[in-house]
């Protein structure tokens, strides 16, 4: 949304509402270390002043919404007349806004300190934006002070406008089910190549805030909307697929954590795939784990009763991260992922080629299939296959696509 479009999303309706509006704030305040602020300097503070005055009235005089600069000892305060409108939409302009206009702005002053005293200044640059209603029968002076105040909460922390709109765009994405899935091959090796089955992977057209799905849903864990986001995925993943082939396996990856959400609800799933006339035998759980797993007695309860309805279970990331030998031990899977810093040139490294061996033995005593992932040499396809692996998954094989 840009200033026009904004202006005409606040055009009055009547003349009731000429005087209707909001007010808007961004503070910004350079936050020293705890260790040196009795080391800030005069000279600092005053160069602070003068880059946050120069770069604030350069960007923003301009705006047709712009309303002065105050300074409160060595906060900013940037004050804009916003019109009538939706605050929801008004905020997001205005964390749009400042941010596009802000963000470099403390690399800017670090560097123009450091160039003149040939030190670099400790601490970060807060940004906070808020947002209030005008009008309700207070003065335009208590109702700066209220969104002053607010714009101060905002930015008490270190990057919050970022995750601010960080948090949007998570909101946005599992509100309007932004996700897409694509999927790639998973190959038998003992069957001249056919596919036995797709691993679904989670994939948006939006890449502004999330690189790629591990950013994605770290920040959702951080937000606590993890079982959400991964609920989605898993239901994108169950509609994209169809039809399977008989015999074939659809994996879908959930978090091993999500097991031991109280509000994790097994039945969801089968519900869906009734919908879509899939049976639970087509699908294998790939559990994920993105930290330890704390309650192994909760994720046990939660598999043995998706076993009984005829789902399998697949570990990920097998010798690496968090998958560990206790994961193996204590959840008993279907299959064990083997990742790719074990099958990477493996063909070269006799130790890669020991370790994967042994996991071959523990597999074939605990009834346990192995998928090599990542293979992206013939040669490393031409080694698990000597070694007896079973399953081979990788770009070699295949690239994450739209469901064929």
């Amino acid at each position: 949304m840009n200033v026009r479009q904004l202006r005409e999303l606040g055009q009055p309706a009547d003349a009731e509402n000429e005087c209707s509006g909001h007010l808007g704030m961004i503070y910004l305040s350079w936050h020293h270390t705890a260790a040196n602020q009795r080391s800030s300097t005069a000279s600092f503070q005053e160069q602070w002043h003068q880059f946050a005055e120069r770069e604030a009235e350069s960007v923003f005089r301009s705006s047709m919404l712009y309303e002065g600069l105050q300074w409160m000892q060595d906060d900013l305060f940037i004050h804009m007349r916003l019109p009538a409108g939706s605050q929801v939409q008004l905020e997001e302009w205005l964390l749009d806004f400042a941010h596009k206009h802000t963000e470099a702005w403390e690399q800017q002053f670090a560097e123009e300190w450091e160039i003149e005293k040939q030190l670099l200044p400790k601490g970060k640059l807060h940004v906070g934006v808020a947002v209030v209603e005008a009008g309700a029968g207070l003065s335009d002076g208590l109702i700066w002070y209220e969104v002053m105040k607010k714009a101060i909460l905002h930015g008490q922390s270190a990057g919050a406008m970022k995750r601010s709109l960080m948090r949007r765009a998570l909101d946005r994405l599992i509100g309007e089910r932004l996700i897409e899935p694509v999927y790639q091959p998973i190959v038998s090796l003992h069957s001249h190549g056919e596919i036995f089955g797709y691993e679904a992977l989670a994939r948006t057209a939006d890449r502004t805030w999330f690189p790629g799905p591990m950013e994605l849903f770290q920040f959702a864990e951080q937000e606590g909307l993890t079982y959400s986001l991964d609920r989605l995925a898993r239901e994108k993943a169950i509609d994209g697929c169809i039809p399977l082939r008989q015999g074939q396996k659809l994996f879908i990856n959930v978090m091993a954590q999500i097991m031991e959400d109280p509000d994790f609800s097994p039945g969801q799933t089968l519900s869906l795939l009734e919908q879509h006339r899939l049976s639970p035998h087509n699908v294998v759980f790939e559990i994920t784990e993105r930290s330890s797993i704390a309650d192994f007695g909760s994720v046990k309860k939660v598999l043995e009763h998706y076993r009984s309805q005829g789902y399998q279970i697949a570990i990920d990331d097998v010798g690496a991260g968090y998958s560990s030998l206790q994961s193996i031990i204590e959840l008993r899977p279907d299959y064990l992922k083997v990742d790719r810093s074990i099958i990477q040139n493996i063909d070269l490294d006799e130790m890669k080629e020991h370790i994967l061996y042994t996991l071959i033995q523990l597999a074939d005593k605990m009834g346990i299939a192995i998928i090599a992932e990542g293979i992206e040499r013939e040669e490393e396809l031409a080694k698990v296959r000597e070694l007896g692996v079973a399953y081979a998954q990788g770009y070699l094989l295949g690239r994450p696509a739209a469901f064929p």
